[in-house]
């Protein structure tokens, strides 16, 4: 007669494999894969805390965190949020979106104590941080449409047509480099601007 397994004893199979989310964040030296990171930048108040964590050192309390997104929601002052309005965010924070970021390996959330810290893991997300409005036309298209002009007024430029073959010789590179200077530094602007982490509110 056989006798019966000691627990851990040569077995494999003891501990239940964990699925899903799970599975990303077993290895913290594991790079998120993009659908990890588009799950965890498609919800606007983890963005938001992701937003926040940058602009503070990376580290911060459940509280004042919670307060601050309540703000940024309602569109007022720190000072001018209710406890009704900080209460629910806290609690959406606190029962979803922060063990939801820890699972993930993005943020560690310490439940007992409040305390919500960037792991290194989540410097894999940014390359996903900037954020582009919907009723916004995507920078791609833009310059596109930038070549697009740029190979149309060139082209009346050299056949002379009237009022392009006024222009001085190399009048029309001149204009071209003036858009396309111009448009790197809006880009440029719009980036800053528009990227998590970046200097006051969340970019919407």
């Amino acid at each position: 007669m056989s006798s019966a397994a000691t627990p851990g004893a040569g077995s494999t199979d003891a501990t239940p494999r964990r699925t899903g989310i799970d599975d990303e964040s077993e290895g913290d030296t594991e790079p998120l894969s993009q659908d990890i990171a588009f799950e965890m930048l498609s919800c606007e108040r983890r963005r938001d805390v992701l937003h926040y964590l940058r602009q503070n050192g990376g580290t911060t309390e459940l509280r004042p965190l919670s307060r601050q997104i309540a703000a940024w929601e309602n569109d007022k002052p720190v000072e001018a949020v209710t406890y009704k309005e900080r209460a629910r965010v806290h609690t959406a924070l606190r029962q979803g979106h922060l063990p939801k970021m820890d699972s993930c390996g993005v943020v560690e959330y310490d439940a007992d104590r409040g305390t919500i810290a960037l792991t290194e893991r989540a410097s894999d997300l940014e390359v996903y941080l900037d954020v582009v409005p919907h009723d916004d036309i995507s920078w791609s298209a833009y310059y596109a449409g930038l070549g697009g002009l740029s190979i149309a007024f060139a082209t009346l430029t050299l056949v002379g047509a009237f009022p392009f073959g006024l222009l001085p010789a190399g009048g029309g590179t001149l204009v071209v480099g003036v858009l396309l200077l111009g448009s790197a530094i809006g880009h440029r602007l719009y980036e800053r601007r528009m990227r998590v982490g970046s200097d006051g509110q969340p970019p919407r």
